[in-house]
């Protein structure tokens, strides 16, 4: 997950458009913090995990439950993260419905996913389950899948053409065009059909961590997600330097930092 992490940190200061949309810019900007893409993140990793010790990952219903007492938990912790409107909502309320959402926030959280099973049968559906506790519409489950499925096959030596075969194949994303092309009309959006596939092409087009997160950041956009997901599949194929990884876990408080580290022991 530190990619994941690591991307939300070093995009929040550009998130709003408040980039200029190049590669070159400092790595850790005095802006550089983690957001809600981190804390939602840690969240599932937390619930999944709870799950898999506790023997339900299996139960859709049981894991459901955990994922969602673990989203109200830790958003409750740092309710000033940055929610999306209607997900602070759901946050504020201690609702248990889901509300039918396509935003991105179900394809920035579910790195965990990626990193916890065998198969890619399993994979995608647990990704979708934890789309499903609030982004049940069919493009946010999507989203999350499509997301998980690049983390398990990066993680699993495929190279990036079989990669963008099958997210193209299975999920109609289109990832023929290139970041060039993508980068002068883009702007802020939360959906996971403007956000999913550019943050996939960052990752096909980078050429080591480091300079995937670059490329994400130089879109533009909705910068901290975008980059969460683009970073949380190129620590899959690339690895994650440990410097960054020291730099990532100072950075996130002790709480946050333990489930964490407690995550990469599993």
């Amino acid at each position: 997950m530190y990619g994941a992490i690591l991307g939300d940190m070093i995009g929040s200061p550009y998130e709003f458009d408040r980039g200029n949309k190049t590669k070159d810019f400092p790595f850790f900007d005095r802006g550089a913090s983690f957001t809600d893409d981190s804390v939602m993140t840690l969240a599932v990793a937390e619930a999944l995990g709870q799950a898999i010790d506790s023997g339900v990952i299996d139960d859709e219903k049981k894991t459901k439950d955990l994922l969602i007492d673990s989203m109200h938990k830790w958003g409750h912790r740092y309710p000033h993260a940055g929610y999306g409107g209607r997900f602070g909502s759901w946050l504020r309320h201690s609702k248990r419905e889901p509300y039918n959402s396509w935003g991105n926030g179900s394809a920035m959280r579910v790195s965990p996913v990626g990193w916890l099973f065998d198969d890619l049968e399993t994979t995608r559906k647990v990704a979708a389950w934890t789309s499903e506790v609030t982004h049940n519409h069919p493009e946010g489950v999507k989203g999350a899948e499509s997301v998980a499925a690049a983390i398990f096959m990066a993680r699993n030596g495929k190279s990036k053409d079989e990669i963008k075969a099958y997210i193209t194949n299975e999920f109609g994303y289109d990832l023929s065009r290139t970041c060039d092309e993508i980068r002068p009309d883009y702007h802020h959006v939360e959906s996971c059909q403007e956000t999913v596939p550019e943050a996939i092409t960052a990752f096909l087009e980078g050429e080591d961590f480091e300079d995937v997160i670059r490329t994400a950041v130089s879109l533009g956009g909705d910068c901290d997600t975008l980059t969460c997901i683009s970073g949380s599949i190129a620590e899959a194929f690339y690895g994650v330097p440990e410097h960054l990884k020291s730099e990532c876990e100072k950075r996130l408080p002790d709480e946050l930092r333990k489930v964490l580290i407690s995550f990469k022991r599993k």
